[in-house]
């Protein structure tokens, strides 16, 4: 059974930082891309990063967390990291993990998803 289990959501002020887990169970995670998402209040899904299978080895961002938001994966653990810096009060949302338990990262569909984490930035 595939599951998805976000954590490390909380409050931070301005320019601090966390770092989200993704633990996965049901698959093996290094062979199937992780999908990050985020939703604010009021405002519709949308795709922040994602990183493909171990073999394929690419990260992307979207062009609003580039720079500050870094990918990785602890294979061991079957968990995918988010960590994030430099906050801002925009980054506020639900966070979520998801995979379509493809390789890479083109897919438009999730098909697993976790239940979220939420991420406050406030000071």
């Amino acid at each position: 059974q595939v599951q998805l289990v976000e954590s490390g959501g909380g409050l931070v002020q301005p320019g601090g930082s966390l770092r989200l887990s993704c633990a996965a169970s049901g698959f093996t995670l290094d062979n199937y891309a992780i999908h990050w998402f985020r939703q604010a209040p009021g405002k519709e899904r949308e795709g922040v990063s994602c990183i493909t299978s171990t073999s394929d080895g690419a990260k992307y961002y979207a062009h609003s967390v580039k720079d500050r938001f870094t990918l990785s994966r602890d294979n061991a653990r079957n968990t995918v990291y988010l960590q994030m810096n430099s906050l801002k009060p925009e980054d506020t949302a639900d966070y979520y993990c998801a995979t379509d338990l493809h390789p890479d990262c083109s897919g438009q569909h999730m098909d697993y998803w976790g239940k979220g984490t939420l991420v406050t930035v406030s000071s």
